[in-house]
């Protein structure tokens, strides 16, 4: 039975990687996959992963119904045989839906990719209903280390390395605001508001008192 399926994780776990790796996969079987994306670093209409892999993919834009553009694609003689959304936590919940009727309607794969929740620690929405929706959500086993070492578990925005927690809930990092970056921290970090940066100010200042020890 064909499923809806989110891979989810922080930053840095290697969730555009899979995508490109099952793309591969499958178009190596002489599958032929409808790749929809938002908002990806290398620019628009680009599926791509840190390790430098792209591809090209469909830029979702503001209230496109992407069940309809599916049938689309199909009415026009056009092949489909699975679809695979990166960045799906940009997507609206009405777009999560649509994506599900693909699934149930049409008969074919879908596989999510996002991450679940902003530098606040709050569910972005599409991610919110893709948990809701999804017949699995797989969290993905590569971990993410935070500066320290321990697990990351949090997703942080950084202003000149400073963590911020206010602003708009999507913000492209490097894109004409180069001061604008993100960092995977745990939680214990993520809490204290302690970048990497801040960490290594920390450690350097006259003001810190030493510890300890006995």
């Amino acid at each position: 039975m064909p499923e809806l399926v989110f891979f989810s994780g922080t930053m840095d776990c290697g969730k555009s990687t899979l995508a490109l790796q099952i793309e591969h996969n499958r178009s190596a079987r002489g599958l032929q996959g409808m790749i929809f994306t938002r908002d990806d670093r290398a620019g628009e209409g680009k599926l791509s992963s840190r390790l430098g892999l792209v591809t090209d993919a469909v830029e979702v834009a503001d209230g496109q119904d992407l069940y309809v553009h599916l049938v689309d694609h199909l009415s026009q003689g056009r092949r489909a045989d699975y679809v695979i959304a990166d960045e799906a936590q940009f997507l609206a919940p009405e777009q999560i839906d649509q994506l599900a009727r693909v699934v149930d309607d049409l008969d074919l794969d879908v596989y999510a990719f996002g991450i679940t929740t902003d530098f606040r620690s709050k569910l972005f929405p599409g991610s919110q209903r893709l948990v809701e929706l999804a017949d699995r959500v797989e969290v993905l086993q590569v971990e993410a280390l935070c500066w320290c070492g321990a697990r990351a578990t949090h997703n942080a925005r950084t202003l000149g390395g400073h963590m911020v927690v206010e602003g708009a809930q999507v913000v492209v990092g490097d894109v004409n605001q180069p001061d604008i970056g993100y960092e995977v921290l745990c939680r214990r970090h993520h809490r204290r508001r302690m970048t990497a940066a801040t960490a290594r100010a920390s450690a350097l200042s006259p003001d810190v008192l030493p510890v300890e020890t006995v």
